[in-house]
């Protein structure tokens, strides 16, 4: 409405129309604290242990319990080296290619029912390259120089996913979130908007807490916990391609769902007990 439409106009006066400060502003900055606001408030958990609201809510219960010091520095300086060193030089190509577009920087922003269906239309991008590209990844030849690095960790934490190799980073991490808006010639508000959901949602999947009134990580947990299992973001994928057989069968699907209580899944839904050898 009028109040996002009047504060777009003075920040796009403050920066006096500068395309290229307000691009890095909105594709890059934006996500870029979104994403490790988030994941701040998930790594005092992880490291810690507290506050017991968060970390009751573990999905792999004794895993990261607290997390691995050393591995999660490691973790850390990869995923800040993905931001710096990968994602920003394909954001200045990504640049150059929305200015041949009319509205990405425009001074009218786009209706709220627009961006509903750009986000839709992202939503099935993203959902169909990273399934593929993921996939790929997990081909034996690619899987020990690549994706390997990524699956060191069994037991996910927020920051985990982006820790990766560059190449993986470009392809299936990257590039799936980035094609849809350079496909629609998107405004940079619904870029940023967008970017910043894609960072913080695919930290969920990765947080290793299935939280109240959160998207469920238990798929993509589950992908880490299994490797050849839950390949995609939405499921829509596995379901058609059969990745997803093994995960039906599990306690975990039936935890795949918004938890709208304070009661861990984990304790109203609790795996079987193992049987004794």
């Amino acid at each position: 409405g009028n109040f996002w439409q009047t504060a777009w106009l003075e920040f796009y006066d403050l920066m006096e129309g500068d395309e290229w400060t307000i691009f890095i502003i909105g594709a890059a900055l934006v996500p870029a604290l979104a994403f490790w606001g988030f994941n701040g408030i998930l790594l005092v958990a992880d490291i810690t242990g507290k506050p017991t609201f968060i970390t009751r809510y573990r999905i792999q219960l004794g895993k990261n319990d607290p997390v691995d010091r050393e591995k999660l520095r490691k973790a850390i300086y990869t995923a800040l080296g993905n931001q710096f060193f990968v994602s920003f030089p394909m954001l200045v190509s990504m640049f150059y290619i929305m200015k041949w577009w009319d509205n990405t920087f425009s001074k009218e922003l786009p209706t709220f029912q627009w961006f509903l269906v750009e986000l839709s239309i992202f939503t099935v991008v993203e959902e169909i390259l990273f399934y593929y590209t993921h996939r790929l990844v997990h081909h034996p030849v690619l899987y020990k120089h690549i994706h390997k690095k990524h699956h060191e960790w069994t037991a996910p934490i927020g920051v985990v996913s982006i820790y990766a190799h560059p190449i993986e980073h470009i392809v299936s991490n990257t590039l799936p979130v980035m094609t849809g808006p350079m496909i629609m010639g998107s405004h940079i508000v619904s870029i940023s908007a967008w970017f910043s959901i894609a960072l913080v949602t695919t930290s969920i999947s990765h947080c290793g807490y299935h939280l109240p009134l959160l998207p469920s990580p238990e798929f993509h947990d589950f992908h880490h916990l299994k490797f050849n299992q839950c390949y995609g973001v939405l499921g829509v994928l596995d379901f058609l391609h059969g990745t997803d057989k093994m995960f039906r069968q599990t306690k975990a699907f039936e935890r795949h769902k918004v938890l709208l209580s304070l009661t861990p899944l984990s304790e109203s839904i609790p795996e079987p007990p193992k049987k004794e050898e």
